[in-house]
């Protein structure tokens, strides 16, 4: 039974330890992830930007090539979710509480804070501020959710494997990922999930509280956050007893429609000529430019800014991968490579540009055409940006609740699936886990988040997420090479041999 559970004992040994820590001393937690991320950015930042770069390369290269073809799953499976609902999913995962977060904030803060060689609140950088959160959370974050969920589910639904990161290398390493190396994969991949996923909670209980304060009197504190953690563990706990069918696909539907609310009232009642004009503006620079945009660190003027922004965003997204790409593989069975890179890539990235459109559009009509200070007001209390926003804006206390139920939402499913994968990874990819470890997991999450809040610790404790990014960086990159590989011996030799049993006298029996 030990050796059965390593993963999952081991997992919550280091996770334990590593809380308890930033409780006893939020200082030194904080003075050490200092140190080694700032070393970790200064060294190897080049390293993120061309690994997102390959994973976006290797994702539109698998969708195109023969390869595109392959089903995930056996040749004769169909999807399990109709198109909605595994966009609806998708998008919940992938993103969630952070695009409700920064939608209105990031492109402020980029308005303020360029680059030192662009002019802060000059047109020029509010054109810079909008092409950067495209490009932030625009194609390449989803390539390489992409890779790592294609990988998982290559391997578990069309090579019968478990679906867990460690199946990934049997081409490279064979039965030794049944051994220790395996298990350190799957280990790290937990501690990675655990404190990214905790992060965003703490992000979103903030941003929550920042709403309700602004529809009711409610006092703004650590107390009020905590209730708010309390009551929302609750809620996904309930949801995640029952079941991914019922309790993901119904909330990410429920999430999906409430977004779509927000962005079509803001597009219409808001300057919509304009939004619309900022769109297809912006969605031209980023397509133009993307090329230079994924390679460049801006070494000359600017590696500052890169490093504050878009390193740590492509380390973050990869110490996200483990959960979104296993959450996305469970979701994706069924589907060819072609069906599954083109649609996870597209949709929801085309949702998020006219997020970013939408809300970013309408704050610089506010700040640049309706002499409103607004960029300043965004940047100094950015869990409220959103929510200042909406007070210029009829309604807006329909809209405030509207954004809170959202919010809401997104942490019950962005928990409700990180608690899935987390149990599903501790029991030897299990589908179907036992409620007693997704209850765990649950309580660890939620207990992990209102810690770090307590202790001050919530960016000293997103920097170890971001630590843990620098070996799952190497990871990805070899679980390509092993995806690879195992495609091609299938196309060498399989391929080959279904055709000659489709070409042979029994082939035409069957056929006929």
């Amino acid at each position: 039974m030990i050796a059965r559970n390593s993963v999952f004992i081991i997992a919550i040994v280091i996770v334990v330890a590593f809380v308890a820590a930033g409780l006893i001393s939020p200082d030194g937690v904080d003075e050490v992830s200092q140190v080694v991320h700032s070393a970790i950015i200064d060294n190897f930042g080049w390293g993120y930007l061309l690994a997102a770069f390959f994973f976006l390369v290797v994702s539109l290269y698998a969708a195109f090539s023969k390869f595109g073809r392959i089903k995930l799953g056996s040749d004769e499976e169909k999807p399990q979710y109709s198109y909605f609902a595994w966009f609806s999913m998708l998008f919940a995962a992938g993103m969630g509480i952070g695009l409700i977060f920064w939608g209105v904030a990031e492109p402020m803060s980029h308005y303020l804070n360029p680059p030192e060689h662009i002019a802060g609140g000059s047109g020029a950088a509010a054109a810079f501020a909008m092409k950067h959160s495209f490009f932030h959370w625009g194609f390449h974050p989803w390539a390489i959710y992409i890779v790592m969920s294609m990988s998982i589910a290559y391997f578990s639904f069309r090579r019968g494997m478990p679906p867990l990161i460690s199946s990934t290398f049997y081409p490279l390493i064979g039965d030794r990922i049944y051994g220790g190396i395996g298990k350190a994969i799957d280990i790290l991949a937990i501690f990675a999930t655990v404190f990214g996923v905790a992060t965003s909670l703490g992000l979103g209980a903030l941003q929550i509280t920042g709403g309700v304060s602004s529809v009711v009197p409610l006092p703004q504190g650590t107390t009020t956050t905590l209730l708010v953690i309390a009551v929302v563990t609750v809620l996904y706990m309930i949801s995640s007893a029952s079941g991914l069918d019922r309790g993901v696909q119904i909330l990410s539907r429920t999430n999906v429609l409430v977004a779509v609310v927000l962005l079509l009232f803001v597009l219409v009642v808001g300057p919509t000529s304009y939004i619309l004009d900022i769109f297809a503006a912006t969605l031209g620079d980023y397509l133009s430019d993307l090329l230079t945009l994924s390679l460049s660190t801006n070494p000359f003027e600017g590696y500052e800014w890169t490093k504050s922004w878009s390193l740590f965003y492509w380390a973050w997204w990869i110490s996200w991968s483990p959960f979104v790409g296993l959450f996305v593989a469970s979701i994706s069975r069924g589907r060819t490579i072609r069906e599954f890179v083109l649609g996870a890539l597209l949709v929801p990235a085309l949702l998020t540009f006219l997020w970013f459109a939408v809300f970013g559009g309408a704050a610089f009509h506010l700040e640049l055409h309706a002499g409103v200070d607004f960029a300043s007001t965004a940047v100094a209390n950015v869990p409220a940006a959103l929510f200042e926003l909406f007070a210029h804006y009829p309604l807006s206390g329909v809209l405030s609740i509207l954004a809170v139920i959202l919010l809401t939402v997104f942490f019950v499913t962005s928990a409700d699936s990180a608690t899935f994968v987390l149990a599903m990874m501790s029991s030897n990819g299990n589908l179907n886990p036992p409620l007693a470890k997704k209850v765990t997991w649950g309580v660890i999450q939620s207990t992990a988040a209102a810690v770090l809040l307590v202790a001050g610790g919530l960016e000293a404790l997103q920097r170890m997420a971001i630590i843990a990014a620098l070996p799952f960086t190497i990871v990805m990159v070899l679980m390509v090479r092993s995806l690879l590989k195992a495609m091609r011996y299938e196309a060498r030799h399989e391929w080959g041999r279904a055709a000659e049993a489709e070409a042979s006298p029994e082939g035409e029996v069957l056929r006929g």
